[in-house]
């Protein structure tokens, strides 16, 4: 049997978008939700970078940019959005993300008007 990748670190995460969306509720802005899942990781200790660029490069140059919403401990790539669904081209950023930066995991976190969905994403490649 496989172990799961990052298994404590995302339990810790997800914990923490789930902390936030009990003082908030739902309606929010996504950049809302990114703000106090930031201030939860601080307060809990837990390293995180925000709006971490990510250029998309073909042999040396640059022919794009994005911005990944956070990176916890230079490993796991953290992608949030508000809506009731996961949308495939949400999964698709996401993905892109991981290939770029060379990263094996990230979390695409929905805060829904149910509550808290999330997913894992496997960068496999």
């Amino acid at each position: 049997m496989t172990e799961m990748i990052y298994k404590k670190e995302c339990y810790e995460i997800i914990g923490c978008c789930f902390e936030v969306f009990n003082n908030l509720g739902y309606g929010f802005r996504e950049k809302y939700y990114q703000k106090a899942v930031e201030e939860v990781l601080f307060n809990k200790s837990i390293n995180f970078e925000s709006q971490v660029y990510v250029p998309l490069k073909i042999k040396d140059k640059v022919i794009g940019k994005y911005y990944l919403d956070l990176l916890i401990d230079k490993k796991i790539a953290i992608e949030f959005k508000v809506g009731d669904h996961f949308l495939k081209k949400d999964i698709e950023q996401l993905l892109s993300y991981l290939k770029s930066k060379s990263l094996q995991l990230g979390l695409l976190i929905n805060f829904t008007s149910n509550g808290v969905q999330y997913k894992r994403i496997l960068n496999i490649n």
